[in-house]
């Protein structure tokens, strides 16, 4: 007995389609699909979100020191006439140093997130600027479900597609 559904696909093909609809699931909180492929993406999810919940505060606050470039009024970059080696005058672009607290994973935690990324696909956002989906999951999606124990998606029934009558089905984040 197979362990899983085969979905009328190959491995690579189906594989694709539930990392997809995963993605799609995590992005919008809902997503509407047939009834085999929600079951399918119901799992998944439901093992991603456990995950997150899991090792949601599991990090450790760190400073950092940054260096970036020196900006005016502007917001242009800063320059300075610097003399090279051999002579010859150049503009050179002030630095400034700061310290910045930022968050870094302890290794649990690290590890959970390459697994959610092994799990969902990379999404830009319609300017074009990459979506952090584990970062959505870790700190929006799981601190809303740490005091649930599992059933973090739902599966409401809403008819038949016309065409081929496949049982239509919406999967939402509960």
């Amino acid at each position: 007995m197979a362990r899983n559904r085969k979905l009328g696909k190959p491995t690579d093909q189906r594989l694709a389609m539930l990392r997809c609809l995963t993605t799609d699931l995590i992005l919008h909180g809902k997503i509407q699909t047939t009834e085999t492929r929600a079951k399918e993406v119901k799992a998944i999810a439901d093992s991603i979100i456990s995950l997150a919940v899991k090792e949601k505060d599991n990090f450790e606050m760190v400073d950092v020191k940054v260096v970036t470039a020196k900006l005016d009024s502007k917001g242009n970059k800063e320059t300075e006439k610097a003399t090279s080696k051999n002579g010859k005058e150049y503009l050179k672009v002030v630095k400034e140093e700061k310290t910045v607290s930022r968050q870094k994973d302890m290794p649990t935690r690290l590890n959970a997130r390459k697994k959610i990324m092994r799990m969902v696909n990379k999404v830009k956002d319609e300017k074009g600027k990459n979506i952090d989906l584990p970062s959505k999951l870790f700190n929006e999606i799981a601190p809303k479900y740490e005091s649930r124990v599992g059933g973090y998606t739902r599966i409401i029934k809403i008819g038949q597609r016309r065409g081929d009558a496949a049982p239509i089905v919406i999967l939402e984040l509960v």
